[in-house]
């Protein structure tokens, strides 16, 4: 997929607004955690990737041992943890003469730990890769890692002692970091183990991707994107309800637009506060309506006053790319996100997405008593809806259609059901044809399957939204996640939008909204 940059473009800083995002700034919350087995990993084709990992030994056996040169072991921490890694090293025999010369390998899943990063030939960049080689040059000592790392398992690789001595592990431990406070999060107590577990490892997910601000994933991205924050501050409002990270992630993307007054898709806050240099459509409008969404929760007046012009200004943007019929055009001159797949047109989904957008905003402008853009607002949206059943909708097929080549894919049914361009039993009709005929193209990530759980529920389908959970989600517990993950594909356990699953995140923001269904929906 090729990522749309703005060329020369300039930004202009709200620096009122960047000063009360950095008053919001959240304290970290640690806690110490140590592994708690060595294990083997071993080739299995059943698993995820074909790899699994064995018990060997329990890691309070890890002091008892030394090591020398080419030896290794790996160390599970039993479950996801996201922190900083301290190691105790001792030498054993002779004073060390040279140092010790370490490889640490960092991994989600057990493939990070089993395949050499040297296979790695996806197209982003390998220095994602959690990978360490480090000298050791003073022992006894402890070696703190600075960088963060998001991990269950640590390989530990002694690529060179001295023949003098070798080395044993007094203690190995890691400092987790959150801004999430579990103390925060009511038991679900729901009765149905399998929900109970679903529910728990997306909770786990969102509080490993709650930072100084919600990042997409803390292995990688670590960034602040609007389509992650849209649906973790609705997780959010059902667990840890840290509501003023949610309202510092929306003073940071406005403390920044650029000089047409477009929001980026995402955020760089170290060193300092820089907006990156893509824009997507359907981000942009997910700020209007994750304001809407932080103002009904939270009924923060003076936020919603502050950001509420360059929320509006998003839809104004969003009109300006409509053609003479009032339809999304769709050229090579935008990118909208929609879902990790190459093959999906997206014009049909982003008029949707517009529609959806401009009844949040319809409702702020009713909220604030601003009646001349409330009824400008209400025409457009009957001007935009109108296009999409007239232009988009195919009678014979019963299904919208998008792009020249009036594509058919799940992708458009779900945004459509989604916006209510029809009513509830229409809609219901049209997901439940969605499920018996199986479009072509289909749904990659957690992040469309939100949106087709979302849509199954406002359909009336609450029963088949529920299994839709169990099936998706609980996939991906039954292949081994401790957290929920970027990319799901349950019929291709091999599939990465990056030409590897090396690079992969296991534990992604987008996919952490069961708990929202659950604990919203009463599932």
């Amino acid at each position: 997929m090729k990522i749309q940059q703005a060329p020369d473009r300039k930004v202009i800083e709200n620096k009122l607004f960047k000063q009360k995002a950095n008053a919001l700034k959240p304290k970290l919350n640690k806690k110490l955690h140590r592994p708690v087995s060595i294990v083997e990993t071993f080739r299995d084709e059943y698993t995820m990737h074909g790899w699994a990992s064995k018990f060997v030994e329990s890691a309070k056996h890890l002091k008892m041992k030394n090591y020398g040169k080419s030896d290794s072991f790996i160390l599970d921490f039993g479950t996801h943890h996201v922190g900083y890694f301290s190691m105790n090293i001792n030498p054993v025999g002779s004073p060390p003469d040279a140092p010790l010369h370490l490889r640490l390998t960092f991994g989600e899943m057990p493939i990070e730990v089993s395949v050499p990063f040297t296979e790695y030939n996806g197209w982003i960049s390998s220095s994602w890769l959690q990978e360490e080689t480090i000298h050791v040059d003073v022992l006894p000592g402890i070696v703190t890692l600075p960088r963060r790392y998001s991990f269950r398992y640590v390989k530990v690789e002694i690529l060179d002692t001295s023949v003098k001595y070798r080395v044993s592990f007094e203690d190995v431990y890691c400092n987790t970091v959150t801004s999430a406070d579990p103390d925060y999060v009511v038991a679900l107590n729901h009765g149905d183990t399998e929900i109970e577990k679903i529910d728990g490892t997306a909770v786990k997910t969102l509080e490993n991707c709650m930072h100084d601000v919600f990042e997409d994933g803390p292995k990688r991205d670590r960034r602040l994107w609007l389509g992650d924050l849209r649906l973790q501050a609705l997780v959010n409002y059902e667990t840890f309800q840290n509501n003023n990270l949610v309202k510092r992630c929306l003073y940071l993307f406005a403390a920044v637009p650029d000089d047409r007054g477009r929001i980026a898709a995402n955020l760089f806050v170290q060193p300092a506060l820089i907006p990156d240099d893509t824009y997507l459509f359907d981000y942009s409008l997910f700020f209007t309506t994750t304001l809407h969404d932080y103002f009904i929760e939270s009924n923060d007046w003076e936020t919603l006053n502050d950001l509420w012009p360059i929320a509006y200004q998003q839809v104004e943007i969003a009109l300006e790319r409509l053609d003479t019929f009032n339809v999304v055009k769709d050229d090579n001159s935008w990118w909208s996100f929609i879902d990790w797949n190459d093959d999906l047109n997206k014009q049909t989904s982003s008029q949707a997405i517009l529609i959806y957008a401009l009844k949040k905003v319809l409702n702020i402008a009713k909220i604030l008593h601003e009646q001349e853009k409330s009824m400008y607002l209400q025409r457009r949206i009957e001007d935009v809806t109108q296009a999409a059943l007239n232009h988009l909708w195919d009678e014979t097929s019963g299904f919208f259609v998008s792009g020249s080549n009036r594509q058919l894919s799940w992708a458009s049914q779900i945004w459509m059901v989604i916006a209510g361009v029809f009513g509830q039993e229409e809609n219901r009709r049209l997901m439940r044809r969605l499920l018996k005929e199986k479009l072509p193209i289909t749904l990659n990530t957690p992040y469309m399957y939100h949106h087709l759980v979302e849509a199954l529920l406002l359909s009336g389908e609450k029963k088949k939204a529920m299994l839709m959970i169990k099936q998706y989600w609980g996939g991906m517990i039954r292949h081994g996640a401790d957290t929920f993950w970027e990319l799901y594909n349950p019929n291709d356990n091999e599939y990465s939008p990056y030409g590897s699953h090396l690079i992969n995140s296991y534990c992604h923001a987008w996919s952490c909204t069961p708990a929202y269904f659950i604990r919203k929906y009463n599932l």
